[in-house]
């Protein structure tokens, strides 16, 4: 019974030395205030927080990827769509992110979907669809900026998802197919000119020489034998044709006197 009086404070003094030994992990940051007043950031290891005293707050110093929930965004071209994007950031600086802000984590995923619904409105939906990259650092920018006063960086913005309601799918559809009946129309156009350049081209130079003129002659007849036709047309100079119907000239009479 004696000792009682005297195990109890022991007892205490053990419990309040052994809940003040913290292990602090590599990727981990303790930012310790003493009696309300920021007094420093403790780094990894084992360190001693005095209960009641000091107060401490975890840090993770590791990459953060966050899902930015998906926003409604009405497009230049007022189309509405709703985007989604994932954001990678991390803290730097342990002490800004403590007391700068309440909740660092929940301030950052706010800014990033206000800024993607501001963006992304800037731009018309084919921008959307094809310019991803110059959206995604156009992101990125202005969130790390905002978030540099709360020690934290943002390393990368990736929209994930740009989503579209069934009548602006079909109309997209037409669209490609439109666009492609275009480009099928000018390469056939551009084929046709081609051909006739070269058209044209074969015939000044087989005209100017009767030889291979009588040669693509022969070779065209040999085409036409080797057909199944059982009509033969042989095809023959407009000189000639016209040297059979032409008028003889009108004799001219003897006269004499």
């Amino acid at each position: 019974m004696t000792f009682a009086p005297i195990a109890f404070p022991i007892g205490l003094l053990v419990a309040l030395i052994a809940f003040s030994f913290k292990i602090v992990p590599e990727y981990q940051r303790l930012v310790v205030f003493f009696l309300g007043r920021f007094q420093a950031v403790k780094k990894p290891g084992l360190r001693i927080i005095v209960p009641g005293i000091q107060q401490m707050r975890r840090v993770d110093l590791r990459v953060i990827t966050m899902d930015v929930p998906s926003q409604d965004v009405i497009s230049r071209d007022n189309v509405t769509v709703r985007v989604n994007a994932v954001l990678y950031f991390r803290v730097i600086d342990p002490e800004k992110a403590i007391i700068q802000v309440e909740d660092y984590y929940n301030a950052t995923s706010q800014l990033a979907q206000t800024t993607l619904r501001s963006v992304l409105g800037q731009h018309e939906l084919d921008e959307m669809l094809v310019e991803r990259d110059k959206m995604n650092a156009d992101i990125q920018l202005i969130v790390d900026k905002q978030t540099d006063a709360w020690g934290i960086k943002v390393s990368n913005v990736e929209i994930k998802h740009v989503d579209l309601d069934e009548s602006m799918i079909r109309a997209i559809a037409k669209q490609a197919e439109a666009e492609r009946e275009r480009r099928a129309k000018i390469i056939h156009a551009e084929g046709e000119l081609q051909a006739s350049e070269k058209l044209l081209a074969a015939a000044n130079i087989i005209s100017q020489n009767s030889q291979a003129l009588q040669l693509r002659y022969l070779q065209t007849l040999t085409d036409i034998a080797n057909d199944n036709s059982t009509t033969i047309v042989f095809p023959m100079p407009i000189e000639t044709i016209k040297d059979l119907f032409r008028k003889p000239p009108p004799e001219q009479e003897n006269t004499s006197e």
